[in-house]
């Protein structure tokens, strides 16, 4: 538990500095949407980019890793939408990010954290195949479901949507990164030290630049009224995805040390991409800003029961 505590406080400590701050006026709005901005378009593409370039899968890569935790993810995101558009009456463009909070865990910054505390850093090979995997695959889905569902409101017709889908994932900072970084893999590009030292220096910046900001979101957007669908949000994303990724793992053979990285990372609360991404299309933002908070908070329980039943 002190292990838990040790990685998920400073979380908070960042979070809770980012409120204190716009709350005592130390930082403006215009501030919050900025630094947001620097994130989103800047520091987490280059996070991004260099997860992909330096990806190395190796001779013993099991693909049903993947499967077991994307399906996971997957069901997490269709549960999550429909539940949002049918059981909450929420329109279909907030409850593709609602769906987004469900699907999107933070498999980087608490995943790799408390697998590396709980099982040594030799067992974190397989949560960095799914860290590297796991933003193309999040973005490919929320991307293509927003812009499908903007374009149906806006009386776009299905012969157009594909277009239009593919102009959004093309544009989007994101994406970029994430291509060039695939790019980059399959030359084997090498970049000089000191442009590589000055990527590192702007990827250390992407979390807690982001977690700050999101402090100053929460702020602005306190969780009025969405109760309910917070708590559903945490039932998906801390019980419903690691159950299917134990299930589908436990049927497919994987090995221990790919099991407890895969089941863990599926029992993380959603990441700050939740609140990036329902910001990027200003949709359901309380609820985002919100679900990553408190479902944090739960994570520190919830990630101490699985830790109990795992091998």
């Amino acid at each position: 538990m002190q292990a838990l505590l040790d990685v998920i406080l400073p979380v908070f400590l960042v979070i809770g500095a980012g409120y204190a701050a716009v709350w005592k006026g130390w930082f403006s709005d215009s501030g919050v949407d900025g630094l947001m901005s620097f994130t989103q378009t800047i520091a987490i593409p280059c996070l991004l980019f260099r997860a992909i370039w330096t990806l190395e899968l190796g001779p013993d890569f099991n693909p049903w890793l993947l499967v077991s935790f994307y399906t996971g993810s997957a069901t997490g995101f269709v549960a999550g939408l429909l539940g949002a558009r049918y059981f909450f009456k929420r329109d279909w463009e907030d409850a593709v990010a609602i769906g987004f909070c469900c699907l999107f865990a933070n498999s980087l910054m608490m995943g790799l954290a408390i697998t590396e505390r709980a099982y040594g850093s030799d067992a974190l090979q397989a949560n960095y195949v799914i860290v590297a995997m796991h933003s193309p695959f999040c973005y490919g889905i929320g991307i293509t479901a927003m812009e499908i569902a903007r374009a149906r409101a806006a009386g776009i017709s299905n012969r157009a949507l594909p277009a239009k889908v593919g102009r959004a994932m093309f544009r989007n900072a994101l994406v970029i990164g994430i291509g060039l970084g695939l790019i980059a893999n399959l030359l084997n590009l090498s970049l000089p030290t000191v442009a590589t030292d000055a990527l590192d220096m702007l990827i250390r910046t992407a979390l807690p630049a982001a977690l700050f900001g999101m402090g100053g979101v929460l702020c602005r957007y306190k969780p009025q009224g969405d109760g309910r669908v917070i708590a559903y949000i945490c039932a998906i994303s801390l019980v419903l995805h690691p159950a299917i990724t134990w299930t589908l793992g436990t049927f497919t053979g994987l090995s221990t040390p790919a099991f407890r990285s895969a089941v863990l990372t599926a029992a993380m609360a959603p990441g700050i991409n939740s609140y990036v991404f329902a910001n990027l299309y200003g949709r359901a933002r309380r609820v985002a800003a919100s679900a990553v908070l408190i479902a944090t908070a739960l994570s520190v329980l919830t990630a101490w029961i699985w830790l109990s039943i795992l091998p």
